[in-house]
């Protein structure tokens, strides 16, 4: 994209959001729909968290990690839903150009570590399943905190790296952004600066980080697969397969959708399904995981009951 000259250029204070694609008689819907979905991403991943804090028989590798990937999936959905809750409600959908830019920080943020983490998760199930004699050698305590460290400071460092240089581009009279969030491609399709370096560190820089971590999740499950093909035992062909089956459908959808957002997209008119295809890895992704990786474990839902029963809640 060229440079504009300067006359015809000028400094832009504040992006406007179109907002989900709903008709005024939708909205009151839509907003109910997505407060239950945002309120069951966060009471869900902070039960998760309490329960895991509380229950000394979950102070293990296993639910450490998972403990990390609830509060994260609380994170990230905070970025986008309260401000798409407040877009339904009021006709006033504009966004400061600093609110803007660290909108797309922390978002880029959160989804990077949520990336990392599933693929630790799922390193640390091969781990388990495959080396069952030496998961205690070599998960040590220190390796994961390091893990957990490392997946935050490279999550950090690939925010910064993209959000420092969306900062050094202009934007021009335009300032309508046809989503429901600053998505950091959308950004770039309103600037009137040359975005070819920014387009090369996504595919690059961010390629590498998505291709790493989707291969580590698929290679760990394929090693999981096999050696559970190898032993003739059904009741654990089906727990493992079960388990397993769920945790892939999410990174799936999360990986599947979050591709074709920035690396498939390219067309404008493709702005309606890269909004469907943001909803389900913001929203909906962040959601299922409690019911995904805790709530069907045996120990999360006894620590559930002995937490219930403890404080009595329904008496």
């Amino acid at each position: 994209m060229s440079c504009m000259k300067k006359e015809n250029q000028s400094s832009v204070s504040e992006f406007l959001l179109l907002g989900l694609p709903i008709r005024p008689e939708q909205q009151g819907a839509f907003f109910t729909l997505f407060l239950v979905m945002y309120l069951t991403t966060v009471l869900g991943n902070l039960l998760i968290i309490l329960l895991i804090r509380l229950d000394s028989r979950l102070h293990t590798r296993m639910y450490f990690f998972l403990s990390q990937l609830a509060l994260t999936d609380v994170s990230f959905s905070s970025v986008t839903v309260p401000k798409i809750l407040k877009d339904i409600q009021t006709k006033q959908k504009s966004i400061p150009h600093a609110g803007c830019i660290s909108q797309i920080y922390f978002y880029i943020l959160f989804a990077s570590v949520d990336s990392f983490l599933l693929a630790v998760m799922a390193y640390d199930r091969y781990v388990a399943i495959c080396h069952p004699l030496h998961y205690t050698t070599i998960m040590r305590e220190e390796l994961c905190v390091l893990l957990v460290a490392g997946s935050w400071f490279f999550s950090c460092a690939h925010a910064l790296l993209h959000t420092l240089l969306l900062v050094h581009l202009s934007f021009c009279a335009d300032n309508t952004i046809p989503h429901y969030f600053c998505a950091l491609t959308a950004l770039l399709k309103l600037t009137c600066s040359d975005t070819s370096l920014n387009e090369l560190v996504i595919f690059t820089e961010g390629g590498m980080l998505f291709i790493l971590s989707l291969c580590s999740i698929l290679g760990s499950y394929i090693c999981i697969g096999s050696t559970v093909l190898r032993v003739p035992s059904t009741k654990r062909f089906f727990k493992v397969f079960s388990t397993c089956g769920f945790h892939l459908f999410v990174v799936s959808l999360y990986y599947g959708t979050l591709a074709g957002v920035y690396f498939f997209s390219s067309s404008s008119n493709s702005n309606g399904k890269d909004i469907i295809a943001s909803v389900m890895y913001t929203v909906v992704t962040p959601m299922l995981n409690p019911f995904i990786y805790s709530l069907r474990d045996r120990d999360m839902k006894q620590a559930l009951g002995i937490f219930v029963n403890r404080n009595n809640f329904f008496k």
